[in-house]
């Protein structure tokens, strides 16, 4: 049976999520996010915000203005939920026909109301007559109590359309969403598309695999965060395009996975890792699995923004030192724009790794690289 090194196994899946060569040269955006299957989307701006890092962190010629009219205004993009808010290629819309049945009905659950349905004839009527909305064009009033994730029927109207795609996202103005009646966001030729529910299984499971490049069920469920285990150990029992063979894990251990039949093309086409040190968003898909993180790599890593200030381990938004194909750090950056500033609060190397002058200079570099994104000129250590 084949077997990957650890150190195959962690160069090949940098490789394949674009964390490999320098991040230079011709930059396609859309090439990005295809290559990527999806692109999470985050509100949270402490230096830049997660969709723009992530872009940026493979090809550094990207800029903040690249990527909305990839949705607003050329329609390549669609807005929905994988795992989280996500920008997804819109040529994969037929295929995500199960999510938003899946989607529709879940949250058809939890705002299940007479308030929310009377809203939803409201909502549909004004969106349609005047055009897309935001929730900040609707006024009515909370329900209840005021809990933390309460929110106000014209709110969970917008949102269970939404998610059921009755609506979707027109465009974002200052990460503002409007929403807009889905036949005017989707293409007809598109919307005209029909597959049976076992044919996007396939598909979804089969593009998955193809970005994770080996993966256990779990990992390949949890890619989509569509389909069930059941579903995709189906599929896996199934599929005849499949090829199993083992990885080295950190700690020595070895793991049976599954991977698409060409592996052994792929890991020739790998590239070695490249040894410039780089800056990893928390939500960037190469460490979003944390399990599959610390698996392939030893490092443990979590996002603190949601844990008590005085219960973090690290700080509220740390970032991953990335060099080669091996993490050697992680570092806590907040930006003040307004000032023009970038401030180191917090840096942490990992055990058993040396920082001397020259690594030192590498993050300088890549701080200096990484603050031009967020039109920043200062940085400012403690």
């Amino acid at each position: 049976m084949l077997r990957l090194n650890n150190r195959e196994a962690r160069s090949l899946w940098l490789f394949t999520n674009g964390l490999a060569s320098v991040p230079t040269g011709p930059l396609d955006v859309m090439e990005v996010i295809r290559g990527l299957g999806f692109l999470q989307i985050d509100t949270v701006r402490n230096v830049t915000r997660a969709h723009h890092h992530i872009l940026w962190s493979r090809n550094q010629n990207y800029r903040e203005k690249m990527l909305w009219p990839c949705l607003g205004e050329h329609r390549d993009l669609f807005e929905h939920f994988t795992h989280d808010a996500s920008l997804i290629p819109m040529e994969f819309f037929p295929m995500w026909q199960m999510q938003f049945v899946r989607k529709g009905k879940q949250v058809a659950k939890w705002y299940d109301s007479d308030a929310v349905s009377n809203e939803e004839a409201v909502v549909h009527r004004r969106i349609e007559q005047e055009g897309p909305l935001s929730t900040h064009a609707f006024d009515t009033k909370l329900e209840g109590p005021h809990k933390m994730w309460a929110r106000p029927p014209h709110k969970k109207a917008l949102e269970k359309m939404w998610y059921g795609g009755q609506l979707a996202t027109s465009h974002r103005e200052n990460f503002i969403k409007f929403y807009d009646l889905a036949e005017r966001v989707f293409p007809e030729k598109l919307r005209d598309i029909s597959h049976s529910e076992q044919k996007q299984i396939d598909w979804l499971c089969t593009q998955a695999l193809q970005r994770l490049c080996f993966a256990s069920i779990g990992e390949i469920k949890r890619f989509w965060d569509v389909l069930s285990a059941h579903e995709v150990k189906d599929w896996v029992a199934k599929s005849g395009q499949l090829q199993q063979f083992e990885v080295e894990m950190a700690d020595k251990s070895i793991v049976a996975v599954y991977g698409p039949a060409d592996i052994e093309l792929r890991m020739d086409a790998a590239s070695t890792p490249s040894s410039r040190l780089r800056i990893i968003n928390p939500f960037d898909p190469a460490i979003r699995d944390r399990k599959r993180l610390q698996r392939l790599f030893g490092f443990e890593y979590r996002n603190e923004m949601f844990v008590p200030k005085d219960k973090r381990k690290w700080g509220y938004y740390v970032y991953p030192l990335l060099e080669g194909a091996r993490f050697v750090g992680r570092i806590e950056i907040k930006a003040d724009r307004s000032k023009g500033e970038m401030q180191v609060t917090g840096f942490w190397p990992e055990q058993g790794v040396r920082w001397g002058e020259q690594r030192k200079g590498k993050l300088r570099s890549e701080l200096k690289r990484f603050s031009k994104l967020a039109g920043i000129a200062k940085i400012i250590w403690p």
